[in-house]
């Protein structure tokens, strides 16, 4: 086993934001589900990891019971189920050490928040000498309000300020930012070699 999918952050919190209304893919866990199947049948390892900021109160204190993965998403005996406090899914899980004992070298990701967790992990995977397959399609993020913007606005006043980073601009920049140098971009159609949907 050489290989291993990270599905990072696809979970119950971010659908009990508001914002969740304005997610690049509200699809993103069957895609992430695709990749589970097609790891699965290569006999790669699939890790899951889980955002939690315990004590806070939000949607990712596991107090509230949101740090869970969307439905369709379901572990198997064997596959590891890390719980993160950090952007990325090394620093605060021990996931370098358990891809080393599994004699791991290459890794797929996957997961919420393309820019942030997704491209984080791709950065640091590729720092730590990992081979990095980054799935944009089956990574999904929001819309990124200005540093300068006023807490609390609705979506529509997020989506109405020309100052906001819309979906499509942020999975592109991503996609600008680690192709060639962090990570190869690829589409979950390419890694299960299917036909892509339109």
């Amino acid at each position: 086993m050489s290989r291993a999918l990270l599905v990072i952050d696809v979970q119950e919190s971010f659908r009990q934001r508001p914002s969740w209304e304005l997610i690049s893919d509200p699809g993103v866990a069957a895609k992430a589900a695709r990749l589970v199947e097609h790891a699965r049948a290569q006999d790669d390892l699939v890790v899951w990891v889980l955002h939690t900021e315990p004590g806070t109160g939000t949607v990712f204190d596991p107090e509230l019971g949101h740090v869970r993965l969307l439905p369709g998403l379901d572990p198997r005996p064997g596959e590891p189920v890390l719980t993160k406090t950090s952007h990325n899914a090394f620093t605060t899980t021990g996931l370098q050490q358990l891809l080393t004992e599994r004699g791991v070298r290459e890794v797929v990701v996957s997961g919420i928040r393309t820019e942030q967790c997704c491209e984080t992990t791709a950065r640091l995977a590729s720092d730590l000498g990992y081979q990095v397959t980054f799935v944009l399609d089956a990574t999904a993020t929001n819309p990124i309000e200005h540093p300068d913007a006023p807490a609390g606005r609705t979506n529509a006043e997020i989506l109405a300020d020309p100052r906001t980073l819309g979906v499509e601009e942020i999975l592109t920049r991503t996609e600008y930012a680690l192709a060639g140098r962090f990570a190869t971009v690829t589409r979950v159609a390419d890694v299960v070699g299917e036909p892509a949907t339109v």
